[in-house]
Order: C-alpha cells, then structure tokens, then sequence
C-alpha cells in the first residue's frame, strides 16, 4: 500500500483518507485515474460528436443509422473475441494499453481534420467507428483486468468502482461542454479536442513505476483457448446468470445514444446543446451510482436485481415523460442505476473469477454487453424511426424487468439447492480445468479468489 506521496504505509496504519477512496493511496492508481478522466472527458466529446454527426448532418435524423454505428462499434468485440481476452490475459496489459489507446487517439484525429474540411461521409463514419472498435475490442479486457495490477486483490472492487467514479466525472462535463464546443465551432473540433485527450492517459501508463505493479498471472498458451473461458462460465452458474442479465440490458436498454438524441432532436425539438446538457444531466445519476458502488466492496446478485429494477423503472418513466426538464430528471435515476448495474457486474465477474481467467472472462462479458449492440441497435433505431423515440425507450425499459427476473430465478433455484436463505456473500469459484503460470514463469495451482 503507498501513501500520497508513493511511500510504503505499514499495514494497520491509519490513514486519512475515505473509504470510499481508499484505491487513491496507490500513487499508480492515482496517476492512471488523472489521466482515465481527461482521457475519458475527450471520449464524451467523440461521442456526442459523431451521434450529432450522423444524426442532424449526415442524414434527416434517421435513428437507424446511429444505431449503425453502434453496431460497427461492437461488431468487433465480437469478431475479435478468441484473441482479446487470451491478449490481455497473456500480454503485458499496460503495454497493449498504450498501444490501443495511441490507435484510438489516431482514429479519432483523422475523423476531426475530415470533419473539419467537410470530406467526411456517412460511409466513411462507418469505417472509422468500425476501426475504433477493434482498438477498443483489445483495449477494454485490459483496462477493465488491469485494477488488479494496479491495487491488488483486497481493492478491487473498490479500484473498479472509482475508475467508473472517474469514467461518470468525465460524463458529467464532457457532454455539455461538447455541446457548446460543436455549437461554436461544429463537431471538427471536439473529435480533435477527444484525440489530444489521449496524450494524458498515455502519459500516465509510461511514467507508471511498473515496480510497483502487482505480478500478473497469466495463462499458459495452452489454456488461452476462448472455448475454456466458456466453458469456466457455464460452470458457474453466479456467472452465467450475470452475463445473461448484461445480455438483455446491454443489447436493449443501453441504447443512449439513440434514445437521448432521438427524444432531443425529434420529440423535444432542441439542438447540440441541450443534448449535451442530457447527458450531462443523467451522468448526475451515473457518479452518485458510481460512488454508492465505491463504498460496497461485496457486489452481489441481489443487488443486481435490485439496480437492474431500478433501471427498467426509471426507463419506463424516461420514455412517458412530458417535457424535456422531467425526461432530464429521469435520466438522472436511469443514469445512476446502469453504473451501479454494469459497475457491480464487472467486480462481481472479476471477484469470483481466478486470476488467469479474468482477462478470458472480462471479454466474454464486454462481448456480451457491447456487442448486443449489434442486436440491439439497429432494432431500438429502427423501432424509433418508425414507431417513435418514446416506444422505442419504452421497450428498451423492459430489459430491466427481464435481468431482474432472471436474477429473481437464480436466487430461488440456490435457495432449493442449499435449502436456506442465500447469503449475500459471492459464492467461492468452483473447480476449474486450466493450470496457470505467475508473471514470473512458475507453475501455479488454481487460485481461489476469496468472496
């Protein structure tokens, strides 16, 4: 453990600093977390960006088409699925953060000078959202898995909790001021303005003291097989339940993009800005849920089914509401159940999961949730183009009915095995087949990871 100013604090040593915040007594931590939220802040930018793009510029607000992009987005986590997961479970993740988060930056320079000078079409988003997903199909296992390289095991869930904390900060600045920024000087400027956020991030993961970093342990090349990591989740039926629950809200109610710009641009007839100022406004409810998630060290799957009730709520009011000020108030609730849903799912896996499995198992998730978009996206724009944005956030409500009662049926089918109360405690990993070898080279037995 490392105080503020990277000294080592004997265990036991008292230390003023909030629970809550306790992963930021790791000066690597830190640095990493300075940098994830200007890095994070640019990535608003490029989202309300090219959303605004596609939807007012390049065509006549055809909802269908965000979803497109959406889709081309996730399309690779998907495709790219027997290597993204093995890659972060097998490479130095700092080293293939660097490399992916440099490919993103450059993705997204090239997309501002083609905006900036009107040479951009709607085929060419396509290819470059297609792009972006690959790099990001390769860099979300890693920075997802590498909390543990930075805090350790004890602090994981808490590292993961912050690093949303910082992801919904990010949020909650970064929409609106895009907003202004493409109202002043058209949406050119903000996908620059995201591709020089980069720089902060990449200077973070190099001046990290890798001295300090806890050893990974990774997988033998035999056991990188996709088919391990599921075949490990079918065993377990905490995880498969999780990833189904991810499943129905990542592919249906996740749909932001599409149903914030649509009610914005097709409902309540605003502009760039007040868009922005939406996101914004629900990124209120996504810190307050990240922050609540920071103080709960235990994610488990009744408060699964809690958030994910939540959310299917406050989307289903979202979509009745009346005007624009009640839709933002919603959003708020909306906001701060889906951090706390897709924030308690990413410790919970990583929790239950053994260490050379997390990397395997963090992208079968991600796969899962993001690349339902492809499922989900084009179905939810499609629905709000021809039935309308609040049909289409209506229907996208119901997923969260759906994961919570799939989180309802898992706890009753534990209850009839154990014939007791199901404790809140995450379950302790069952028996896996893989043999695992530490950073260091020397064969490991299966680890347990401790609820």
């Amino acid at each position: 453990m490392q105080d503020w100013g990277g000294a080592p604090i004997p265990r036991g040593e008292a230390v003023m600093m909030p629970q809550a915040f306790r992963s930021l007594r790791n000066r690597n931590f830190r640095l990493w977390s300075i940098g994830a939220v200007v890095s994070n802040t640019g990535t608003w930018f490029q989202r309300i960006a090219q959303d605004w793009l596609v939807l007012t510029q390049l065509t006549d607000h055809r909802a269908s088409a965000v979803g497109i992009v959406m889709a081309l987005q996730a399309a690779p986590t998907i495709l790219l699925l027997p290597y993204t997961g093995a890659a972060a479970d097998r490479l130095d993740r700092r080293k293939l953060l660097m490399v992916t988060q440099a490919s993103q930056a450059l993705l997204a320079l090239v997309l501002g000078i083609l905006a900036i000078e009107n040479a951009i079409a709607l085929w060419g988003v396509y290819v470059i959202a297609f792009l972006f997903g690959c790099a990001t199909a390769f860099d979300s296992p890693a920075r997802h898995t590498f909390a543990s390289d930075l805090v350790g095991e004890d602090d994981i869930a808490n590292a993961v909790a912050l690093n949303s904390t910082s992801f919904n900060m990010a949020r909650l600045v970064g929409p609106a001021v895009a907003g202004a920024v493409i109202a002043a000087t058209g949406v050119g400027w903000a996908f620059l303005i995201n591709g020089a956020s980069f720089v902060a991030v990449l200077c973070s993961l190099f001046f990290l003291r890798t001295g300090e970093l806890h050893p990974q342990t990774r997988s033998t090349r035999k056991s990188m097989q996709l088919l391990g990591g599921f075949r490990y989740i079918r065993q377990r039926p905490e995880l498969a339940t999780v990833m189904l629950m991810t499943f129905f809200i990542g592919t249906f109610g996740l749909n932001f993009p599409i149903f914030i710009s649509t009610m914005s641009a097709s409902v309540f007839h605003t502009g760039a800005a007040r868009y922005g100022l939406l996101m914004s406004i629900m990124a209120l409810g996504s810190l307050g849920g990240a922050l609540f998630a920071a103080h709960h060290s235990a994610p488990s799957i009744r408060s699964l089914t809690i958030s994910a009730t939540i959310f299917g709520a406050g989307l289903f009011v979202a979509g009745l509401s009346p005007t624009f000020w009640i839709f933002g108030a919603t959003l708020t609730i909306v906001g701060g159940a889906s951090v706390s849903f897709t924030t308690a799912t990413s410790s919970f896996m990583q929790l239950v999961t053994e260490q050379a499995m997390r990397g395997r198992v963090a992208s079968i998730r991600l796969a899962v949730g993001l690349g339902g978009t492809l499922i989900g996206g084009p179905i939810m724009g499609a629905i709000a183009d021809r039935l309308g944005p609040r049909t289409s956030v209506v229907l996208g409500a119901t997923s969260g009915f759906v994961a919570a009662l799939l989180a309802i049926q898992h706890l009753s089918r534990e209850r009839r095995l154990r014939g007791a109360p199901v404790a809140e405690d995450i379950a302790h990993p069952s028996n896996c087949d893989d043999t695992v070898e530490s950073a260091g080279g020397v064969a490991l037995p299966d680890d347990r990871n401790p609820a």
